[in-house]
């Protein structure tokens, strides 16, 4: 009697479709937009990804409430808007100023492990890493030492390295496990020239050929540069490898016999990593691929209300029977008497070196985005994304005057509207301001007012103090990047001329 007593303990009831805790399993891919061919794209075939929202449901308006990776994973590791819990500035908290959560916050892993999981981070697969290359490639070393098996983190809050107890499920010893599958996914295509053709070659001998980029569709804002058609055609095949990864993975949970009773997530950090992509409020940057695949979830479904990556934490605390605390911001979309949001929230804070501070409202309609700098350009220096080979043709481009007026218009502006307001359903790309058309005019003074309560309710911490990006600045500095001191000394500089 007492030995069923401490199982009900441990074990809350968990939610409706699961007779016991599940397996939890959640695919984190890094840099990468929808680009599968269940969600339309054409160029490429996705089976692995395909299949998973054939069993699973699929979510077309799924968005991330940061477009960058260490404020977007602060955000889903807790449920919490990064805004919130002070985590929002990209890279925070690594210098001698520290980020701690606020009492009332921890993060999920933290969470199953008291409920009696057993918690892994790495890459799903026991001899391959976050590339799917063998571990112990020379080229899956990192600065300090060899790769880790231990999959990506990046939190910009202290958290204890003990809430993962392996790399890997296999030492689960029939206790229920909750896996985060890290994957490289569009930073396969990163580096430079040698790099990215290694990485071609690589495409081609394990999936048979290589994307062929005169076929690619651009954006309308990018020209067909060949360094540009030749980058996305990577980037579509990193997407390719990517979905081989994630059938492996399954292909070993079915083969364990574990497939039948895990709740399975798939979802990426932010969108792809562009000029007007990753580290932005547009669709580019902060749409999501969002299937969820498990005992009691519809089957070959498809969702068109709004949810975020944060409602991961919520769906797989109720998974699990772990009660959703009251102050998580996440939600349990799967819950029968879940009510779809009519408006989810949006930021972009500093990343890396550079100071910027962006919000956005989105209804299923409209995307408004407020630029609360906006004497700033919209591609302001940075060290991280000018070091890009599709950035620094942009720029040449620019500089040589050869570029679209429609790329001028929105990535070389030299500066912004304060406001921008877009009907995203009719203008998928956002190319059209509504902002000063009087005929939207009620549209976007309720969004911006929306905006001003959920700054307000929500706690958003905003700028951050000086101090503190004098503190992380100091990490940055040791890189001894004369690119980096100059845009540190420029963030200054702008600061004090009221930019």
């Amino acid at each position: 009697m007492r030995l069923l007593f401490l199982l009900i303990t441990v074990f809350a009831i968990p939610q409706a479709g699961f007779s016991a805790p599940p397996n939890i399993v959640w695919f984190v891919v890094d840099d990468m937009s929808p680009s599968f061919s269940c969600y339309g794209e054409t160029l490429i075939q996705t089976p692995a990804v395909d299949k998973l929202a054939a069993e699973g449901t699929k979510f077309t308006q799924a968005y991330v409430t940061a477009p960058v990776c260490s404020t977007c994973r602060s955000a889903l590791i807790t449920g919490m808007y990064q805004t919130t819990i002070g985590a929002h500035h990209h890279r925070s908290g690594r210098g001698e100023m520290k980020i701690h959560l606020p009492p009332d916050v921890s993060p999920v892993p933290v969470q199953l492990q008291k409920a009696g999981y057993y918690t892994c981070i790495g890459s799903g697969l026991p001899d391959l890493d976050h590339r799917g290359m063998t571990f112990g490639n020379p080229k899956g070393k990192r600065k300090g030492g060899p790769a880790s098996r231990l999959g990506k983190t990046d939190y910009n809050f202290e958290w204890d390295p003990k809430m993962y107890d392996s790399h890997d499920w296999a030492e689960h010893g029939g206790k229920p496990f909750f896996m985060q599958v890290q994957l490289h996914g569009g930073k396969l295509r990163e580096g430079d020239a040698k790099a990215r053709a290694a990485f071609k070659q690589r495409v081609i001998a394990e999936l048979g050929s290589a994307t062929d980029p005169q076929k690619v569709t651009l954006p309308p804002y990018y020209p067909r540069d060949p360094v540009l058609l030749e980058d996305w055609a990577l980037y579509l095949d990193s997407a390719r490898l990517t979905d081989l990864h994630v059938g492996r993975v399954i292909a070993r949970l079915e083969k364990e016999g574990l497939l039948a009773t895990t709740l399975l997530i798939f979802m990426t950090d932010h969108g792809i990593s562009h000029a007007r992509g990753k580290q932005f409020l547009y669709d580019e940057g902060s749409h999501i691929p969002f299937i969820v695949r498990g005992p009691g979830i519809a089957k070959g479904a498809v969702r068109d209300d709004l949810v975020m990556q944060i409602d991961m934490a919520a769906i797989s605390l109720a998974a699990a029977g772990v009660p959703i605390p009251k102050t998580m911001q996440g939600r349990d979309i799967l819950a029968k008497d879940y009510s779809p949001r009519g408006t989810i929230f949006a930021a972009r804070d500093r990343c890396d070196e550079t100071i910027e501070h962006l919000r956005s409202t989105r209804t299923d309609r409209f995307l408004y985005i407020r630029n609360f700098l906006p004497l700033r350009p919209h591609l302001q220096p940075n060290a991280y994304k000018d070091g890009k080979a599709i950035v620094q043709t942009l720029r040449a481009l620019h500089t040589e005057g050869k570029l679209p007026s429609v790329s001028e218009d929105l990535l070389f502006s030299p500066a912004r509207q304060p406001e921008e307001l877009y009907d995203y359903r009719a203008d998928p790309f956002q190319l059209t301001n509504l902002a000063a058309n009087p005929n939207f005019k009620s549209e976007l003074e309720a969004l911006r007012s929306q905006m001003e309560h959920w700054i307000k309710e929500s706690g958003d911490k905003g700028p951050e103090s000086e101090a503190m990006y004098d503190s992380d600045m100091a990490e940055y500095l040791k890189k001894k990047s004369p690119e980096v001191e100059q845009n540190i000394a420029l963030m200054k500089q702008w600061a004090k001329e009221g930019k």
